[in-house]
């Protein structure tokens, strides 16, 4: 495997440099002839805020080099404005938080590109002064081609990675809302997680659904087990002994609405996330030992697709496999498996 080419960030930071070529280093930065390459020679600087952003330009630019814009729409629209006329092509914005998102947007409309930087690779470079603005601080590093752009997603895939983290935060809910049952549970002594491993499956939810009707005959409520529950139904009845206080099976009941309302986020997420799929082009792979198919040649048998099981537990409502499979044009769980 060929060495990666090292970046020259990684060249002037790494732990190669001993002190004193740091201290050297550092004083090039600050100076205002650094003896560096210019590799950005139109760059700016941003400077991220909630309120407001800050952005700087070359000195012979703009009579004033350094100006504040607001967050709102107009204020970035003009910010891009004003990058134009400085005849700015590239800018170095630091991933504070999601309030950059906006911003690039933005100002790639008017085509200028925006290096996202991670904030701990400026605070590595040395020779920082406290009295250099953070925008200028900015833009400086990236004329010289000291700072590496992040990963982003293409576009397309946008809308699947906001739609699966937005999932990830109800899967999360869902499982605060069964540790509440639990708790509510305990305190009434219904030991039923003693004779249930999950109570949210279909055997747990049934039970705590009979509970909140007022069933509180404890072998009726035993005979809401499903029969793959190994414990047997008296074990099941003594552990549903308890003392049915009001203000607990309130609690109980605000704990099941909640972990069913994240289920129903959940079920939507599904939808969405499948819809977003969809827009991605199929591939199809082809490979050497596997030729083309001519017209009129045989074509191989296919095989019957398989009926999607019902979704248990926290599972997705979709066969992420074949998607993932037609996305890619090639299962690469399979090859996975076969490299390990």
């Amino acid at each position: 495997m060929a060495k990666r080419k090292t970046s020259t960030f990684e060249r002037l930071t790494d732990g190669r440099l001993n002190r004193k070529q740091r201290r050297e280093l550092g004083r090039r930065l600050v100076s205002d002839d650094p003896g560096l390459r210019i590799v950005h020679p139109n760059a700016g600087g941003i400077d991220v805020g909630n309120e407001s952003h800050f952005a700087a330009v070359p000195g012979d630019r703009d009579a004033n080099p350094v100006q504040e814009f607001g967050c709102w729409t107009a204020e970035l629209h003009r910010l891009g404005q004003w990058l134009q006329s400085c005849r700015i092509d590239t800018v170095a914005v630091q991933a504070t938080g999601v309030y950059w998102i906006p911003l690039c947007d933005i100002l790639t409309q008017y085509a200028i590109h925006v290096t996202l930087v991670n904030a701990q690779h400026t605070k590595n470079v040395p020779g920082r002064k406290s009295d250099v603005q953070e925008s200028q601080w900015l833009m400086k590093l990236h004329t010289y081609g000291l700072l590496r752009d992040s990963f982003r997603l293409v576009e397309t895939m946008e809308g699947v990675r906001t739609i699966w983290r937005l999932r990830d935060r109800h899967v999360k809910q869902a499982g605060r809302a069964v540790q509440h049952m639990q708790k509510a549970l305990t305190k009434m002594n219904v030991q039923l997680a003693n004779v249930i491993s999950d109570i949210s499956g279909v055997s747990g939810q049934a039970i705590i659904a009979a509970i909140l009707n007022g069933e509180r005959d404890p072998y009726k409520l035993a005979d809401f087990k499903h029969e793959r529950v190994q414990a047997s139904r008296e074990e099941v009845a003594r552990s549903l002994e308890g003392n049915w206080r009001a203000d607990v099976l309130f609690e109980l009941q605000q704990a099941v609405d909640s972990y069913q309302f994240a289920h129903r986020q959940m079920q939507e997420c599904d939808a969405k996330l499948e819809s977003y799929l969809a827009m991605l082009p199929s591939r199809v792979i082809q490979f050497a030992d596997q030729p083309d198919l001519q017209p009129g040649a045989l074509a191989p048998k296919t095989k019957k697709p398989k009926k999607l099981k019902k979704p248990k537990g926290n599972a997705p409502a979709l066969d992420l496999a074949a998607e993932l499979k037609r996305i890619c044009g090639v299962d690469l769980t399979r090859l996975t498996e076969s490299m390990s």
